[in-house]
């Protein structure tokens, strides 16, 4: 059975903000972000391969701003359930260091939105500056990605705990010989 810290771990500071048990927002909320800046960077890049671009540069900018947006809910969200994590712990630390990347990437596009917004009509390709920042904000937010996954899969952060699992597992037979042993 898992000890206390680890059991504080897994449930939500506040169910009706952060999810209920089993069921974090966090996870869900951070799709939005990862497939707009994912896609803002494919219309970089495509920005470059077509004919009049101006329609992809305009896309990516947007992308950005949804993807701004999108990271600043999933922070909220995932800041309830940093509350959770005991101080101290190894799970308290990777989250500091998940939060803080995830912010500073969030910044970054931020700036890259502003950026992009002096040329915005001009119709041309994605200048190669700002490629490059979007390239480079995507890699940070693929290691905040990770230790993300670490915080769920390895220390099971927000996830259900084991007992509870177990209920998916069960067949039939395995509930009739329960039963049957009683």
């Amino acid at each position: 059975m898992a000890d206390e810290p680890q059991l504080q771990a897994k449930r939500p500071v506040s169910a009706a903000l952060a999810g209920p048990y089993g069921h974090p927002f966090h996870p869900i909320l951070v799709t939005v972000p990862i497939g707009a800046w994912v896609t803002s960077l494919v219309f970089d890049i495509a920005s470059h391969v077509v004919h009049r671009p101006g329609f992809l540069t305009q896309g990516s900018q947007w992308l950005i701003a949804v993807g701004v947006i999108g990271a600043l809910l999933a922070a909220m969200v995932g800041f309830l359930d940093l509350f959770a994590i005991p101080v101290g712990t190894a799970a308290f630390r990777t989250a500091l260091v998940h939060m803080t990347l995830n912010l500073l990437v969030t910044v970054a596009y931020a700036a890259n939105f502003l950026w992009r917004s002096s040329t915005y009509s001009e119709g041309g390709s994605v200048g190669l500056g700002r490629l490059i920042l979007s390239a480079l904000s995507l890699a940070a937010l693929g290691v905040a990605g990770h230790l993300g996954g670490k915080l769920a899969y390895r220390y099971g952060v927000r996830v259900a705990d084991e007992n509870t699992q177990a209920e998916g597992y069960t067949t039939g037979r395995t509930r009739r010989n329960a039963h049957s042993e009683m």
